[in-house]
């Protein structure tokens, strides 16, 4: 140490360490236990490698859309990390670093949720240990965390909840609410690349931490600045339960209250193949598939877990490559679709075949369209939705979601809610109109009644959620789940895919004939990924370019409508507020528009970029100006955006 530090002041004095990152490393070794921290720190700054520091220490990691995310694998992987080295070939010691995923930091985090709970516990005059549970995904370091999380919960006086092995993030959130927990968390960074690791942090509803639970989860963990802890005695520990089969049954079968019409299965669904991408998808989605009566073949190179994703460059289902052995597979079987989750199974992309017997993608908006125009029309068709109750459902979507939604919405007479990006945002309204029955109208708990109870009263008294999404590929049906929800996905597509072959038609072509019903709607995702310290920098610069000095005209177009939600107080269709975020949308007098914002979960900033047709009759001529608008639109913000940046 005595030398480390002189030399880190010299890197300082030259400009080539960061003030931030000397001051956070020093906090770091102040707390940190062990000897790898120090050893790794040393290695590297003795090597000279001040940007590999910059980037572990430039920032403390702070709670964002998707909780902490950060790496678990270094760029540079020095000796201390690697040490005896880990399974699948990664390092034996998670990297070291304040804005990187190791036990310091998930140690500080739980520490803190444990510290909020019983603070939280104890102002609502509940005298009872804490009761946490905990999940985790398929990635370096995930089952080590959780099994971290757990005991530590335990060793301050919770009852902790464990999965036997990896499960999926909306599982998790469906185990809060079936046991009444109090708080829990899912070790994982979701589609993030491989030497990322996360922790997704979910309060007593289920879902992702909000305010004012948010803030005080992060007040307690910046507090901690020491990695130990003193254990209590043995007899005010909580307790361990291991959890396995049964509670992926229960669990299953709530999943098959989804479906609106069994019957168009009864005569056995489409052939289908799953691509789990190396995560947790196919330990449920597989095999409920095949309970409705779907034949469903696999991946096989990708059934098991494994964190390197080694099939894949990214284990996102929104990147086409993710599904490119799925779609392999089905050309060779002639399926018809090709479903594929991310590593915690909360997203889920689609291929389907076409009228022309090719395999097509589908966007995250497309995939969510289907079920959410579905949906509403087949609960019309039953009864369950009608003139006189209408005003009391609602399809919920992000504003970065296409408008093809609220097109549907609007036809069919039900409600519209934008929300921010974060499934927590949806999640809080789900809760909103859980509260708004009355509790006299309840005869025990809320989450005891069965789907169609609770629906009654929602749609006599509240609020009756038909379904919800962001173009993410994250999407939801129903409100015991309080996430977006992969294997929930699955269920409601393959029912989906049952109705268009029950009306003689492609997937493909049901969405045809909604653009021909609402007009054509497209919608084109794109980011500029900066990463480390210095692309942090370039994102918030840019970021902050667009906020106060958004453009006049894009593309030689006009614009018409600017909202800055970092700067403006909006509010959405059921007049509560939106809390103020980093995101532009701006919108063109021709009718396209974008947004822009930075990831909440990945080194990047994120444009969204929206173009639409009215319907004409000519659904192709409709899809070529849609699709060159958007071409055009983008350059024109690439270039613009390179311009801000210079």
């Amino acid at each position: 140490m005595s030398d480390l530090l002189p030399l880190l002041d010299k890197a300082v004095d030259s400009g080539a360490l960061l003030v931030s990152s000397r001051e956070n490393i020093a906090a770091l070794l102040a707390g940190a236990k062990g000897s790898v921290a120090e050893e790794a720190i040393t290695e590297l700054a003795e090597a000279g490698e001040w940007n590999e520091l910059n980037d572990r220490f430039f920032k403390t990691l702070v709670f964002g859309t998707g909780g902490l995310r950060g790496r678990t694998v270094g760029r540079v992987v020095t000796k201390a990390e690697q040490g005896a080295g880990g399974p699948l070939d990664r390092p034996e010691h998670p990297c070291v670093g304040t804005a990187t995923m190791n036990f310091y930091n998930v140690g500080r985090a739980i520490r803190g949720m444990v510290t909020y709970v019983k603070k939280y516990l104890a102002s609502e005059g509940i005298e009872r240990k804490p009761s946490f549970a905990f999940a985790h995904d398929t990635r370096h370091y995930s089952r080590d965390f959780a099994e971290f999380c757990a005991k530590v919960c335990t060793d301050l006086g919770c009852d902790a909840y464990l999965f036997e092995d990896a499960r999926a993030t909306p599982q998790l959130s469906f185990l809060i609410r079936e046991l009444r927990l109090d708080a829990g968390v899912v070790l994982t960074a979701s589609h993030n690349p491989a030497h990322d690791n996360g922790f997704k942090a979910y309060f007593n509803q289920g879902a992702q931490l909000v305010e004012p639970h948010a803030t005080g989860v992060l007040d307690a963990f910046q507090a901690i600045t020491s990695e130990a802890y003193d254990a209590l005695a043995e007899s005010e520990q909580g307790s361990l339960t291991v959890l396995g089969e049964e509670a992926d049954r229960r669990y299953m079968d709530k999943l098959k209250t989804l479906l609106l019409r069994p019957d168009l299965l009864e005569n056995g669904g489409a052939k289908v193949v799953f691509a789990n991408i190396h995560g947790t998808g196919g330990h449920i989605s597989v095999p409920i598939l095949r309970e409705l009566g779907f034949e469903v073949l696999t991946v096989a190179e990708q059934d098991g877990g494994d964190g390197r994703f080694p099939t894949v460059d990214s284990p996102n289902p929104e990147n086409a490559p993710a599904l490119a052995m799925g779609i392999a597979l089905a050309e060779k079987e002639n399926a018809e679709i090709v479903i594929g989750t991310d590593p915690d199974c909360d997203r889920m992309g689609v291929a389907v075949r076409n009228d022309a017997g090719e395999m097509q993608l589908l966007t995250g908006n497309q995939i969510g369209s289907l079920m959410a125009w579905y949906r509403t029309k087949t609960m019309f068709d039953l009864g369950i939705l009608n003139d006189s109750n209408r005003g009391h459902a609602v399809l919920i979507k992000t504003f970065v979601t296409t408008e093809l939604q609220t097109a549907i919405a609007e036809k069919f007479g039900v409600n519209m809610v934008d929300t921010l990006t974060g499934f927590k945002f949806i999640s809080d309204k789900l809760q909103k109109y859980e509260n708004g029955i009355p509790a006299s109208k309840i005869e025990g708990s809320y989450r005891d009644l069965s789907e169609e109870e609770s629906r009654k009263l929602r749609l006599e008294y509240s609020r009756f959620f038909i379904f919800g999404g962001e173009e993410s590929y994250g999407y939801l049906g129903a409100d015991f789940v309080r996430d977006k929800d992969g294997n929930m996905a699955a269920v409601m597509f393959a029912e989906v895919a049952a109705y268009a072959k029950s009306v003689g038609k492609s997937i493909a072509g049901l969405l045809d004939s909604i653009y021909e019903e609402f007009g054509y709607h497209l919608e084109q995702g794109k980011s500029m990924v900066m990463e480390g310290a210095e692309g942090a920098a370039q994102i918030k610069a840019l970021n902050e370019s667009y906020s106060n000095n958004p453009p006049s005209e894009v593309d030689g177009v006009a614009v018409s409508r600017v909202r800055n939600f970092a700067k403006e107080e909006f509010e959405d269709s059921e007049g509560d507020a939106i809390p103020n975020a980093g995101m532009l949308i701006v919108e063109l007098e021709d009718g396209r528009s974008f947004a822009v914002r930075p990831s909440g979960t990945e080194p990047k900033i994120k444009f969204y970029l929206f173009g639409k047709d009215a319907p004409s009759g000519d659904l192709a001529s409709s899809k070529e100006k849609v699709s060159k608008g958007l071409v055009d639109l983008w350059s024109a913000l690439e270039a613009d955006a390179q311009a801000r940046m210079a």
